[in-house]
Order: structure tokens, then C-alpha cells, then sequence
């Protein structure tokens, strides 16, 4: 499962996840955040937040983990959501 760990100003980071569109209203993809859990996110929020790092994502990533497995959780630097068979950048 391709993910986008993005930051806000305060370090509350944001899971975005990349494959997540076909299943979400239009223009948005599903998002993941230790306070609220899942829910939908505009695609375009990750442009305005800076990438998280992996010091600051870690925690996030292995409750991700514990969720979905055995999938695998990939961080990824770009949110590429795909809705059906055409891309959305």
C-alpha cells in the first residue's frame, strides 16, 4: 500500500493514501491520523504540507502497519491517486 506521510506546522503528521481514490467522492483520496483515525482528505492538502520524515512518520506507519497487515506500507514522496483507470496528479 503506497503512502504519502506528510507534516503540518504543529508535527501532526498525515497519512495519504495513494490508491484509495476509486473509493472516495471525487477529488479526494483516504487519509489516516493517530487523532480521528480514517477519514477523507482533499488530494490537493498534501501540496501544502511538507513531507514527513521518517523520525516523525514512524509511529503513524507502525499503527498503519498493525491495521492492514500483511499488506506493506511503502512511504512514497508524491501522491499519485489513481481513480479507476485514469491517474489524478
Amino acid at each position: 500500500m503506497r503512502v504519502v506521510f506528510r507534516c503540518f506546522a504543529r508535527s501532526e503528521v498525515i497519512a495519504l493514501f495513494c490508491d484509495s481514490a476509486k473509493d472516495c467522492n471525487p477529488g479526494r483520496v483516504m487519509s489516516y491520523m493517530h487523532v480521528g483515525q480514517h477519514g477523507e482528505a482533499c488530494r490537493d492538502l498534501g501540496r501544502n504540507l511538507r513531507l514527513a520524515t521518517p523520525e516523525e512518520y514512524a509511529s503513524l506507519k507502525r499503527g498503519l502497519e498493525g491495521i492492514y497487515w500483511p499488506e506493506p506500507i511503502i512511504p512514497v514522496t508524491r501522491l499519485v491517486a489513481r481513480y479507476g483507470a485514469r491517474r489524478i496528479k
